[in-house]
């Protein structure tokens, strides 16, 4: 009896003891599963930001021109200004932020490099967090695309919901509801994107919508009737 009691309890152990050829595969399986959200957060940001940008500043351009004047052919061609100007603009200052945002990440590899040369870690760690810090490096020119695309995906809302429709307080409900409901749409894509609260998302991107149509709209009306 008392020779059987070391067995049973070595062959215990042996079953409780973790496996690690077993344990390694398994969680970084599980971290394969697992998408990380904040991976999209460049490109994700620069064409959620550019559709807003678009959409709220091309309708708060055309419904600012709208209310003191009733011509269709001043609030088109103003809210076609508005797009290419926007549009330009926000390819320009994506490009430059994203491309500084480069050269420091780059910088700071050099000096890790220059580090790692003096022995602070092994070859074969230092060429696979290269890799990794590489692959996940900024793209200027993605994100200046993005953000030039969606610009102008946004500005093409008010800009067709006013081209068809030549009575002026319709052209104005026209726009008023397309922004809302491009608004709320924009709002609700980021959400789900991104794992955010979708209705929060949306209320907040449709109210800031809306105060700058009307802010916009108030203040052109008050100059234009005063001065013009």
């Amino acid at each position: 009896m008392a020779s059987n009691h070391p067995s049973s309890s070595l062959s215990d152990i042996k079953l409780t003891l973790p496996n690690p050829r077993n344990t390694v595969p398994t969680l970084e399986l599980e971290g394969q599963k697992e998408f990380d959200y904040s991976k999209r957060s460049q490109w994700l940001r620069a064409a959620v930001l550019g559709a807003n940008d678009g959409l709220v500043s091309t309708a708060s351009l055309m419904m600012g021109v709208g209310a003191v004047k009733q011509d269709i052919k001043a609030m088109i061609l103003t809210g076609f200004a508005g797009l290419v100007a926007g549009a330009c603009s926000m390819a320009i200052g994506e490009f430059v932020s994203v491309y500084s945002q480069l050269d420091i990440e780059l910088a700071q590899m050099k000096r890790d490099k220059e580090r790692a040369t003096n022995g602070q870690m092994d070859k074969d760690g230092e060429e696979n967090g290269d890799n990794g810090k590489e692959n996940g490096l900024p793209n200027p020119l993605q994100a200046a695309s993005a953000s030039a695309l969606s610009f102008s995906v946004g500005a093409m809302v008010p800009l067709l919901a006013a081209s068809f429709i030549r009575s002026y307080r319709a052209r104005l409900g026209a726009v008023i509801a397309a922004v809302t409901i491009a608004l709320v749409a924009f709002g609700w894509i980021g959400a789900v994107l991104g794992k955010a609260p979708v209705v929060r998302s949306s209320l907040r991107v449709l109210i800031g919508g809306w105060l700058a149509m009307a802010i916009t709209y108030g203040l052109t009306k008050l100059i234009g009737v005063n001065a013009l």
